[in-house]
């Protein structure tokens, strides 16, 4: 029989995690959208280097610039001077928190890095191994365990197939919720944010519902 930590000491751990993700990146905690843009890294790449040229003060004030001057015709003004006192953080309505980036105020609307969405990634599986390992439970197997072997392998074919369907609504549902059960559970129940308060409820009691089913009914 494996022996789990306690309930509080798995909730603290979780927590300290996501506030630690939060402060250091300044964004919301988010396993699946942190493994979709390091799939499609290269296309990550280009969209990180157009906001990295778009979001420098000097070079957006020149395009606003030329593209009003483009509408409107006439001179474009001249860029305000390096010196001059910024817009308000505030009055634009952007954050003014210590975590923010104060000599680029837009940079909380972007993106975080994608360096810290594949460390978060790696992060994980290097976490896993070090607990299976100083646990003395790790050891390379080929199947999912004696568990989905009861459930699936040990069933009729339409086990499988009830699965695999299963799999693509899991995956169809986090992108059409926006966020799965760390972003939506651990991030923003945490902040009371209503949208990941109602997702979870419906994830977890989706979940509920079919592991009914599966123990029970099949």
């Amino acid at each position: 029989m494996i022996d789990y930590w306690p309930w509080w000491a798995g909730a603290a751990g979780l927590a300290l995690v996501t506030i630690n993700y939060t402060v250091t990146t300044d964004r919301s905690l988010g396993v699946s959208s942190a493994w979709d843009r390091v799939l499609h890294w290269r296309s990550e790449r280009r969209v990180e280097r157009i906001n990295a040229r778009v979001t420098d003060d000097r070079v957006l004030v020149e395009a606003l610039a030329a593209a009003t001057a483009e509408q409107f015709g006439g001179r474009p003004p001249a860029p305000a001077p390096r010196h001059a006192a910024p817009a308000d953080p505030q009055a634009l309505g952007l954050d003014t928190s210590p975590t923010a980036d104060t000599n680029n105020p837009f940079a909380n609307l972007l993106p975080a890095p994608l360096v810290s969405q594949a460390a978060l990634l790696l992060s994980i599986f290097v976490g896993g191994w070090i607990a299976a390992v100083t646990a003395g439970r790790f050891h390379l197997r080929l199947d999912m365990g004696d568990g989905f072997r009861q459930i699936v392998t040990d069933k009729p074919i339409h086990m499988v197939a009830t699965l695999f369907v299963g799999g693509i609504l899991v995956g169809f549902g986090t992108r059409l919720a926006g966020g799965c059960s760390s972003g939506h559970g651990l991030s923003g129940c945490g902040r009371l944010q209503p949208v990941s308060l109602l997702a979870t409820a419906v994830f977890f009691g989706t979940a509920v519902v079919v592991s009914f089913l599966l123990w029970k009914v099949f």
